[in-house]
């Protein structure tokens, strides 16, 4: 799928479920060790849930959120971070679904229920909970984190973008431009927004919007289009929206992208 040669092969990188209260403290290495029944007490608090992956060298790495479509958190979109955990980064994939049940579906009309019933602002506040967790580990550089979302996670990754402060880097793939813009006053990060020209979600309309809103603002935004994709067109299980040559193209410019962002931090 593409061209670059990543630091680590998929062999080096390390992968575990993971657990956190989300909008609380999080649970440190000295709060475990001193209380036993840490893991085994009963809470009130929302948890998130999702998979890291990371490459198991004595080094430490910025961390990405990675944000899942309307699918929920299935097979391809973990390979995708284990291939951005390939590049370099500590990755982590929260379930956006969670305080659904966490459920997993192939069907579009199923995805399409889910994704109306999903909360912006508790899901943003999961995803951030994700970077809270992601500086108590050893091996993530503090407060050195991005987040790349595809669809529906894309549409999140925006929103994220212009909440926290302390964010690097954000990529989106084909998510919905904030309506109205002037939410992105608040852009904090470079954004990196991917654009499928023939995407009946998103139209050509809502990203010139994206462009306009940038260039008014003085964010930097930088908008990728390709012009025969489709919506989604990085997902290889969606054979009749999958573009081989546009996801390649797309995915060196986020590795370029976001290498571009870390670079010396």
């Amino acid at each position: 799928m593409s061209e670059r040669s990543p630091r680590f092969s998929l062999q080096q990188v390390g992968t575990a479920a993971v657990r956190f209260p989300s909008g609380a403290p999080i649970p440190t290495a000295s709060d475990i060790a001193v209380d036993p029944y840490i893991k085994t007490r009963t809470t009130k608090d929302v948890h998130v849930e999702g998979v890291m992956f990371w490459p198991q060298v004595k080094e430490t790495f910025p961390a990405l959120v990675v944000l899942h479509e309307w699918w929920g958190l299935n097979v391809q979109i973990k390979d995708l971070a284990n291939r951005l955990a390939c590049e370099g980064y500590v990755v982590m994939v929260p379930n956006l679904y969670g305080r659904q049940g966490g459920m997993v579906t192939a069907s579009s009309e199923v995805a399409e229920a889910l994704m109306n019933r999903v909360k912006d602002k508790d899901v943003l506040q999961d995803i951030n909970s994700c970077c809270e967790f992601l500086n108590t580990r050893e091996h993530v550089k503090r407060n050195v984190h991005g987040v790349v979302g595809f669809g529906m996670g894309g549409s999140l990754a925006i929103q994220f973008a212009c909440q926290r402060r302390r964010l690097r880097a954000a990529v989106a793939f084909y998510g919905k431009i904030p309506s109205p813009t002037e939410g992105l006053k608040a852009l904090y990060c470079p954004l990196l927004y991917h654009h499928a020209g023939t995407d009946e979600w998103v139209t050509p309309e809502e990203v010139e919007r994206l462009r306009q809103a940038a260039k008014e603002y003085d964010k930097h935004v930088e908008v990728k289009t390709y012009e025969s994709a489709h919506h989604a067109f990085c997902n290889e299980t969606q054979k009749h929206t999958y573009h081989p040559e546009a996801a390649r193209t797309a995915w060196d410019a986020t590795a370029g992208f976001l290498e571009t962002c870390f670079k010396g931090l």
